[in-house]
C-alpha cells in the first residue's frame, strides 16, 4: 500500500510540476522567441508600396503580401459588428483568451465530438497567429504554437487597448490569393475603400475568414453566398441586426466588382521599369549603416512621370492596329509556301535551343491572342510556333525637354511576353539617317546643297551596291529633299564626304551604346538601337540639340509623408549638336511628315498639328519604325516579330509607314481630340530665325547638267584608279574637295 501511495504521489507531484516546467520552457524561449511588449509595439505589417500617376491616381504596387493598410476610424461598425458576432462574441470582455469558449471547445469538440461547436481562439489569438505565423514542432506544434498564442493574447492585451488590436488585426489577416488585410481585400473584390463597405459585403469578407478559399466567392460564390447569410444571422443574433433587416440582407444576390480590369494592368512593363529604377535610386539615397527601404514591404508612395490617359490611349492604338496585322501576319504564312517557310524556322529554331527530342510533346499553356487568352494544350513545336508568329512592338513618349516618360508600352501582353521591347536592340534603318545629316549641317552643309543620286557599287567594300527604296536612280537631290523622303543613294554619297569621327562622335553623344564600323552601309541604318536610345536622340533635335536622361520617377515618399526622392525634372543642360543642325533636321523631318514618308499622318489619320518624323524600315521587312516628335512630345515605335526570319514579305504590310506609323498615328490622333491633352503635348515648331528662313527653298530634284557629267567622268576615273587606297582617301574625291558644295 505504502509503495502504491508514492507512486501516485510522485505521479501527481508530477503532473503538477509538467505544466509548470512546460511554461518555463516556452517563457525561456526553448521553442522560439516570445515576443514582448517592446516587440509588439514596434510591430508592423509589410505594406505594399504604391506606384502612381502625377495626378495621384493607381497605377500599380509591389508587395510581397499584397497589403494596404487601413486605420480603425475608417472601418464601419457594423463591419465590427459582423467580425465580433461571428468570431469572437465576447472580445469586448476577455483579456486575450476567452476561458468560457475554451471550457466549451474543451467539452463540445473534443469530449463530444460536435466539430460545429466553433473555435477557442479570440481574435487577439488570431491576431497573435497573423502576425508572427506558426512553427512546425513535431508532435508538439499545436499546444506549443496555442501555448504561445495564448501568452502573446495576453501581452497584445496589455499593450493596446481593444480599438488598436481590431486595427492591427483587420490589417493582418489574410484573404487568400496574396491579399492581406480588410482594405486590399474591399478594394480587390468590391473596388471601394474599407469605409464605404455595406452591411452584406462585410459580412461577405467576414465570412471569408473561416477559410479563404473556400468561402471565396469568386471560386466558390454558393458557399461564399450560404456563409455570408450565417454572419448575417449571427449579428442579429447579437443584436447587431434586426430580424427584418437580416431577412432582407440574406435575399440579396453576390455582386462583385473588381475595377472592370482583365489580366494585367494598363502599365506592366513601365511598372517593372521602376522598380528598377527604385531600387537604384533607394541605393544612392541610404546612407551607409541606415535601414534601406523596400518597396515590397515598407509602404512607400512611388509618385511617377506617367500619363495614363496618354498611356491608354497608345494601349488603344496597340489594339486597334496590331490585332489587324497580326491577322495579315498570319494569312501570309498560311499560304502553301508560307507554311512551308515558317515550318523551317521553326525547325531550325527548335534545333538552335535543342528542343528538337521534344517537339511533340504536348503542353498545357495560356496563349495570347489579341481576342482574349486561350488556354490550350499544343505540342512543343506548335507552341514555338505560335511565339514566333506573333507581332512584338513597343512604344515610348518623352518630354523632349525634360526626359519624363509620359507613356511606355514594353510590348503587347506582359503575362506571356515579358520582354521589354523598349529596351530590346535592333537595326535602326533609316531612323538613322538623321544623324549624319546633323553631322553635315554642323559641318556648314546646306539643306539646299545637292547630292548625286547615281547608281554606285564600292569594291573597296565587297562589291556593295545601294539602292533606293524604289530602286530609282540619277539625278540630284537637295539635301532636304534626300532626308524628307529617305533616299538612300544621296545618304551614302553623303556619308562618303563626311569624316566618319565625327559621325561617330555625334552618335555616342546622342546617348546610343552599339559601337558603330567605318562602314557606308551604317549610311541605311545597320546600326542597332533601342527605342529608348532612338527617344532620346530625337528629344535631342526636338529641344534644340540638348542631352536629356529619361526619367520615370518624380518623388518617393515614406508612409509619414517624409520625402526620401525629389526629382525637379529639369530641362537637359548639356548640348550635345549645335543648334542650327538641331533646327535644320526639324525643319527638314517636318517636310517628311508633310510630304514624305511620314506623310500619312495627316493625310489617312487626321493628326494636323505641326509634327517632325522619320519612318524606318529594315532590310526584308524585319523591323518597322517610326519616329515623330515637337517640342513638348517625342513618341518612337517598333514593330517587328522576335526573330528576323519572320516578317511580311512586301512593304504594303512590312514598311515603317504601314505597320509602325499607325501606333504613333493613332496615339496622336487621341491627344488631338482631347482638349486637355492636346493643350499640353501639342505644340507648333518656332519659326526658323532670320539667318536660316528660306534655307528649305529649292528644288528637291535636279538633273544634271553637262558639267556635272563632266565631272562624274573625273570622279569615276579616279575611283578606278584608286581602288586600292584606304576607305578614308576615298571619302573626298578630287571634285568633292575642290567643290565642296
Amino acid at each position: 500500500m505504502k509503495k502504491t501511495i508514492n507512486i501516485i504521489v510522485k505521479v501527481a507531484l508530477a503532473a503538477a510540476l509538467l505544466p509548470l516546467l512546460y511554461a518555463i520552457v516556452l517563457f525561456l524561449g526553448l521553442f522560439g522567441h516570445l515576443q514582448t511588449k517592446d516587440d509588439l509595439r514596434a510591430f508592423r505589417n509589410a505594406e505594399a508600396s504604391l506606384v502612381l500617376s502625377p495626378e495621384g491616381e493607381l497605377i500599380g504596387k509591389y508587395f510581397l503580401q499584397e497589403r494596404t493598410n487601413t486605420t480603425i476610424g475608417q472601418v464601419p461598425a457594423h463591419l465590427i459588428g459582423a467580425l465580433t458576432a461571428t468570431e469572437d462574441a465576447r472580445f469586448f470582455e476577455h483579456r486575450g483568451v476567452d476561458t468560457r469558449s475554451l471550457f466549451r471547445v474543451l467539452v463540445k469538440s473534443i469530449l463530444l465530438n460536435n466539430r460545429r461547436s466553433g473555435g477557442g481562439s479570440t481574435i487577439t489569438q488570431q491576431l497573435a497567429k497573423n502576425m508572427y505565423g506558426r512553427k512546425d514542432y513535431g508532435p508538439l506544434t499545436i499546444p506549443v504554437n496555442k501555448s504561445r498564442e495564448a501568452i502573446l493574447a495576453y501581452r497584445l492585451e496589455a499593450t493596446f487597448d481593444k480599438q488598436e488590436i481590431l486595427e492591427l488585426y483587420l490589417n493582418t489577416v489574410p484573404f487568400g490569393d496574396n491579399l492581406y488585410g480588410i482594405e486590399t481585400a474591399a478594394r480587390s473584390f468590391f473596388n471601394k475603400t474599407t469605409n464605404l463597405l455595406s452591411v452584406e459585403e462585410s459580412a461577405l469578407l467576414v465570412g471569408m475568414l473561416k477559410a479563404n478559399t473556400f468561402y471565396n466567392p469568386r471560386i466558390n460564390p454558393a458557399n461564399a453566398l450560404n456563409r455570408r447569410n450565417i454572419v448575417l444571422r449571427q449579428m442579429e443574433r447579437y443584436g447587431h441586426l434586426a430580424r427584418e433587416e437580416a431577412d432582407s440582407l440574406c435575399s440579396l444576390p453576390l455582386l462583385l466588382d473588381d475595377g472592370g480590369f482583365d489580366g494585367g494592368g494598363p502599365a506592366d512593363y513601365f511598372l517593372a521599369a521602376v522598380r528598377r529604377e527604385t531600387e537604384t535610386i533607394l541605393a544612392a539615397t541610404t546612407d551607409h549603416g541606415e535601414k534601406r527601404w523596400e518597396p515590397e514591404t515598407d509602404g512607400l508612395i512611388i509618385t511617377t512621370t506617367l500619363d495614363l490617359t496618354l498611356q491608354k490611349a497608345a494601349l488603344g492604338a496597340f489594339r486597334e492596329h496590331l490585332k489587324r496585322m497580326q491577322q495579315k501576319l498570319e494569312e501570309q504564312y498560311r499560304s502553301p509556301s508560307g507554311t512551308k517557310t515558317i515550318n523551317q524556322i521553326t525547325a531550325a529554331e527548335m534545333q538552335r535551343m535543342n528542343l528538337e527530342k521534344r517537339a511533340g510533346e504536348r503542353v498545357r499553356q495560356q496563349l495570347f491572342t489579341w481576342n482574349g487568352y486561350v488556354t490550350d494544350t499544343v505540342t512543343v513545336s506548335d507552341s514555338l510556333k505560335n511565339a514566333l508568329m506573333l507581332l512584338q512592338a513597343g512604344l515610348i513618349a518623352l518630354e523632349p525637354q525634360t526626359g519624363a516618360v509620359r507613356a511606355w508600352i514594353g510590348g503587347i501582353d506582359y503575362t506571356t511576353q515579358p520582354y521589354d521591347q523598349i529596351l530590346a536592340r535592333r537595326q535602326m534603318a533609316s531612323l538613322f539617317k538623321p544623324v549624319i545629316y546633323a553631322v553635315a549641317f554642323g559641318e556648314g552643309y546646306q539643306p539646299c546643297d545637292y547630292l548625286d543620286n547615281d547608281s554606285i557599287t564600292l569594291s573597296e567594300y565587297d562589291g556593295w551596291s545601294p539602292e533606293n527604296y524604289d530602286h530609282s536612280f540619277g539625278g540630284r537631290y537637295s539635301m532636304a529633299a534626300a532626308l524628307a523622303h529617305s533616299l538612300n543613294l544621296p545618304t551614302v554619297s553623303l556619308w562618303l564626304s563626311l569624316d566618319f569621327d565625327l559621325i561617330d562622335s555625334l552618335w555616342t553623344r546622342m546617348g546610343f551604346a552599339f559601337p558603330l564600323e567605318n562602314n557606308p552601309s551604317l549610311a541605311l541604318g545597320t546600326a542597332e538601337a533601342s527605342i529608348r536610345e532612338a527617344a532620346v536622340a530625337y528629344s535631342a533635335f526636338a529641344n534644340g540639340g540638348y542631352s536629356i536622361t529619361p526619367r520615370m520617377i518624380a518623388s518617393i515618399t515614406a508612409p509619414d509623408g517624409t520625402v526620401i526622392y525629389q526629382d525637379s525634372l529639369t530641362a537637359g543642360s548639356g548640348r550635345i549638336l549645335t543648334e542650327r543642325s538641331a533646327l535644320l533636321i526639324n525643319a527638314i523631318l517636318q517636310k517628311a511628315a508633310g510630304e514624305g514618308t511620314g506623310a500619312s499622318v495627316k493625310s489617312i489619320y487626321g493628326v494636323s498639328s505641326p509634327l517632325a518624323a522619320k519612318t524606318g524600315t529594315s532590310q526584308n521587312y524585319t523591323d518597322a519604325w517610326f519616329a515623330a516628335y515637337n517640342p513638348r512630345l517625342t513618341v518612337v515605335a517598333r514593330v517587328g516579330a522576335s526573330v528576323q526570319s519572320v516578317h511580311f514579305n512586301s512593304g504594303s504590310y512590312g514598311s515603317g509607314s504601314a505597320l509602325a506609323l499607325p501606333l504613333v498615328a493613332l496615339t496622336l490622333r487621341q491627344i488631338q481630340a482631347d482638349t486637355a491633352l492636346g493643350r499640353k503635348y501639342l505644340a507648333p515648331f518656332p519659326p526658323l530665325p532670320p539667318e536660316l528662313a528660306g534655307a528649305l527653298d529649292c528644288p528637291d530634284f535636279r538633273d544634271k547638267s553637262l558639267l556635272n557629267r563632266i565631272f562624274d567622268l573625273f570622279r569615276k576615273a579616279e575611283s578606278m584608279n584608286t581602288t586600292e587606297q584606304p576607305p578614308d582617301t576615298l571619302k573626298k574625291p578630287f571634285f568633292r574637295r575642290i567643290f565642296r558644295k
